[in-house]
């Protein structure tokens, strides 16, 4: 999100050059993985995952602060700490590490010195880093234009979604009732700004992968993205509406969207993109995004990626990547260069930021460990398994949480809390031992999965809980969601995981 632009209004002109240039980069990625030109991750000593957190802001009465440029200059630690989108947000990005041995637990106690150095230095500031999907006490008043973080990406961005689209974006969203009540409350709303994508704070997980192992990788965590939103669903609240377990799905959906009504009706594809098939190299996906979207960004370098690699060296595909940062796929394939070797990560997008560092912790332990069994598997799930069941579990996981009933093979509808319990857990085991982690590690992080499942809550469970229960005993919506998120960050620096929350 945050690669720097020059530019902040393009040319006819200039789309159809970057139009070329991308296809440019997608022949020179074609060259590339036909002479094997990456990386032997195999045999390479480099970590092979790594990590992004996006944080919210708040203040001490549990509002949003708009006042990311302040505290990123008052932590001072541009290597790990970036701006995002909106003013209330920030993104850590963490150091990767294998996933072999303590690896983990040392890369749990980093990432807690990390932000425990962050809040001593951002104290004066009246703003705290708070890990969770989606701010409750975030309200329409604050995703105004002037809620954009002072950079000319972003704002270009801005510009470039509501050209495309001629008209505001429409938010459109039911919710499912609270604990003891009937009521289906909606979101219905105009925006003027793509401020509410900033709303949407994720953690995102990359691999690497050898390029002959990436679609095996992309089509098993496809498989596992709505198993992922049910077990860490952490953004039931949006501008004072409950609504989805996992809001955050459907609402970047439609923060994001470039198409009017009409659009939508031709059939015209969405840029935050769960797919349409299993795929079987990752030119699939990178000529998809060529193919299927226009460009938001066309800024054109004067790197030529053939006459690069005729020189024998490793193109960077500037397009190629600059266009890929812009569709917003759940599993999103990565081209990236580390050390002056070309490598591929798959990038999954689908969980939301906490509820604390050991929750995180425990979601990446699980995916990782549970993609690596899916893989191995002699018999691939994406063969037993539908494109749009996958998809279909993606929105069943996202809107009721551990209430949903996934599809399955072999097993059919199943709940997600007995689908992770009895069958997936045990992957992930295998998965994290195949990966050489410490059986240690592996308890302490699958350990915290299973009380997830068995207490039957998650972040978006225990918030929904707290809200219901302030509501009955006579507070008003507003009232409600600022004491709960009081308590929310409490626990949170606390540090215990949600499902023993009381």
């Amino acid at each position: 999100m945050g690669t720097e632009i020059s530019a902040r209004s393009f040319t006819g002109a200039d789309r159809r050059a970057f139009r070329r240039k991308v296809r440019d980069c997608i022949g020179a990625l074609e060259r590339m993985l036909r002479e094997d030109m990456f990386v032997d991750v195999h045999s390479s000593p480099e970590p092979q995952l790594g990590m992004e957190i996006e944080f919210n802001l708040v203040q001490d009465d549990m509002a949003p602060a708009m006042s990311n440029i302040e505290v990123l200059q008052a932590i001072d630690d541009h290597a790990v700490f970036q701006t995002e989108l909106g003013q209330f947000n920030v993104e850590m990005n963490v150091e990767p590490g294998p996933l072999t041995g303590d690896a983990t637990l040392e890369l749990e106690e980093s990432l807690r010195s990390s932000l425990r150095r962050a809040a001593d230095r951002m104290h004066r500031h009246n703003a705290q880093l708070v890990m969770i999907g989606m701010l409750p006490t975030l309200e329409l008043d604050h995703l105004g234009r002037d809620r954009i973080t002072a950079n000319p990406r972003y704002e270009a961005l801005n510009e470039q979604i509501f050209a495309a689209r001629g008209e505001d974006l429409e938010l459109d969203l039911d919710g499912v009732p609270l604990p003891g009540t009937d009521e289906v409350e909606s979101l219905r709303e105009d925006m003027n700004s793509v401020v509410p994508e900033a709303a949407c704070t994720s953690l995102q997980l990359h691999l690497r992968v050898a390029p002959e192992d990436f679609a095996p990788h992309w089509n098993a965590a496809q498989c596992l993205a709505g198993v992922q939103v049910a077990l860490g669903a952490n953004s039931p609240f949006f501008a004072g509406k409950s609504l989805w377990h996992e809001s955050r799905i459907p609402l970047f959906a439609q923060a994001t969207d470039t198409r009017p009504f009409e659009l939508k009706n031709q059939g015209v594809r969405p840029r935050v993109w769960f797919g349409e098939r299993w795929i079987e190299s990752p030119l699939d996906l990178f000529e998809e995004n060529s193919r299927y979207f226009t460009a938001l960004l066309p800024e054109v370098s004067d790197s030529d990626p053939m006459t690069e690699l005729d020189a024998g060296r490793i193109p960077e595909l500037r397009e190629l990547q600059m266009h890929n940062g812009t569709i917003y796929r759940w599993n999103r394939p990565v081209y990236d260069i580390s050390d002056g070797q070309a490598h591929l990560r798959v990038e999954n997008r689908v969980l939301p930021a906490g509820p604390t560092v050991l929750d995180t912790m425990a979601n990446a332990a699980f995916y990782y460990g549970a993609l690596r069994a899916l893989v191995d598997a002699e018999e691939p799930l994406w063969r037993q398994m539908s494109f749009d069941a996958a998809e279909k579990n993606l929105v069943l996981g996202a809107k009721f949480g551990l209430d949903a009933r996934l599809y399955w093979p072999k097993i059919g509808w199943v709940g997600a809390d007995e689908l992770v319990l009895r069958c997936l857990l045990p992957l992930a085991d295998k998965g994290l031992e195949a990966f050489g982690l410490s059986s240690k590690a592996r308890d302490r992080y699958l350990g915290i999965i299973e009380g997830r499942c068995s207490n039957r809550r998650t972040g978006a469970a225990w918030q929904r809980e707290h809200v219901a229960k302030r509501e009955a005993s006579g507070e008003d919506r507003r009232t409600a969601l600022r004491g709960m998120m009081g308590e929310y960050v409490g626990n949170m620096l606390e540090g215990n995981p949600v499902h023993q929350w009381d």
